[in-house]
């Protein structure tokens, strides 16, 4: 037999899905966010790149730096400091 799929999606069938009227416009494609700028990690079903995991979602930290197309952002995790590469669909502004 084979193993079950544990993909990076794997069990999230209602919490990354999205009806047809709440599609997101492209504008949150284009956000732009300044260094010390604080963000909420809000995953965008509809854009597999970039995705943080979804441990993180609702989880609120500040921008620290760009890379590339995706930003920076460091948050609090109990009592560590983590860092998470996040492109702008997947972030919203505090």
């Amino acid at each position: 037999m084979t193993r079950k799929s544990r993909g990076f999606r794997q069990g999230t069938r209602k919490t990354l899905s999205k009806k047809p009227y709440e599609r997101s416009p492209i504008t949150i494609f284009l956000q732009i966010f300044k260094e010390g700028q604080n963000v909420v990690i809000l995953p965008e079903p509809s854009s597999h790149r970039g995705m943080p995991f979804p441990r993180f979602k609702g989880k609120s930290g500040v921008v620290v730096g760009k890379r590339g197309n995706s930003y920076i952002v460091e948050i609090v995790d109990g009592n560590k400091v983590k860092t998470i590469i996040s492109r702008p669909e997947h972030l919203k502004a505090i």
